[in-house]
């Protein structure tokens, strides 16, 4: 078990706390902050599944399909692999995420 954390390249930061198979991660991104602008580039990796819960402000997923879901405060959300996200909006997006760690999973 460990804490990790990360601020990508506009300044959105992440938190996950790892136990022995799940992960629960808590981020703040800023308005403008989008998933394969400032994470993707910064890591070279696809984006993976999750599931979510938003605090505050609001976030569009978009899914390898083109289908968009605009979530926001008290909605809970799955994003499988290889979707986008990013905030709409000028307020911060405040959300959980939770899954499986990758080598147990």
């Amino acid at each position: 078990t460990g804490e990790k954390s990360w601020t990508f390249l506009d300044g959105s930061k992440r938190t996950a706390v790892e136990l022995d198979t799940f992960f629960v991660g808590r981020g703040l991104y800023l308005p403008g902050w989008k998933w394969s602008e400032h994470v993707g580039k910064q890591t070279g990796k696809n984006s993976e599944a999750h599931t979510g819960y938003i605090i505050s402000g609001k976030m569009v997923i978009k899914g390898p399909d083109g289908k968009e879901t605009t979530v926001g405060p008290g909605d809970a959300f799955e994003a499988g692999p290889g979707h986008d996200a990013w905030v709409m909006g000028a307020e911060p997006c405040l959300a959980l995420d939770f899954g499986y760690k990758k080598d147990t999973a």
